[in-house]
């Protein structure tokens, strides 16, 4: 099999793509004993107040299912509680515990932090053909379909 020109240099660019993102993973996980999906729950929490699962799944782009599990790890150690709402009783809100607020202020900038700042100073072109080719990448990877946040991160068993 003969291998294209540029294929070498695409597979060590995605190489060090996934190695940034699993040494960030493990810094931010040393650094406060959460995992990024946890890290992007509590933020939503905590800019959307209390909150159903429903809509902290829309906005960190994780299946319910997957925010659920979030939750019930976060509400284990105490970062977060879950409170009837005052005019439904039926509806069942996640809402900051003073420990959620503490770790979130302890949180260091996550990676995918900086590549949003470099991404919206670039053309409207560019950032086309880059969600394009990542897009094409994602097909090739059969990765389309897999549950992701708008994060950078790997290392998320624990979730």
């Amino acid at each position: 099999m003969t291998e294209t020109p540029h294929l070498h240099d695409v597979l060590v660019h995605l190489r060090r793509i996934i190695r940034a993102t699993d040494l960030q993973s493990k810094r931010v996980v040393k650094a406060c004993g959460l995992t990024i999906p946890q890290i992007m729950v509590l933020r939503s929490i905590e800019e959307l107040g209390d909150v159903t699962v429903r809509r902290i799944s829309g906005n960190v782009s994780l299946s319910q299912a997957t925010v659920t599990t979030i939750l019930n790890r976060l509400e284990e150690r105490g970062l977060v509680e879950r409170v009837r709402a005052q005019r439904d009783k039926r509806i069942v809100n996640a809402r900051l515990t003073e420990s959620g607020r503490e770790i979130l202020a302890t949180t260091p900038p996550l990676l995918h932090e900086k590549f949003i700042t470099e991404f919206e100073a670039l053309a409207g072109w560019e950032q086309t053909q880059i969600l394009s080719s990542l897009q094409r990448v994602a097909v090739m990877m059969d990765a389309e379909n897999l549950d992701a946040a708008p994060l950078l991160d790997i290392n998320s068993p624990d979730l």
